[in-house]
């Protein structure tokens, strides 16, 4: 049963998954968030519910 030998593809696999590892964290940093929050866009006042059956 080939598939239990992992001489032909272990290697593929680990250098496959090495290569994603190594360049995705590159890739995902290089964009910039659209929706960044920060405190001067937040509004600070918040308006309570009454609710009349409490």
């Amino acid at each position: 049963m080939p598939q239990l030998l992992p001489d032909p593809w272990f290697f593929i696999f680990s250098a496959s998954w090495l290569i994603i590892i190594s360049l995705a964290p590159k890739k995902i940093l290089n964009h910039k968030t659209l929706n960044d929050p920060s405190l001067t866009s937040t509004k600070t006042s918040h308006q309570n519910w009454t609710w009349p059956w409490s």
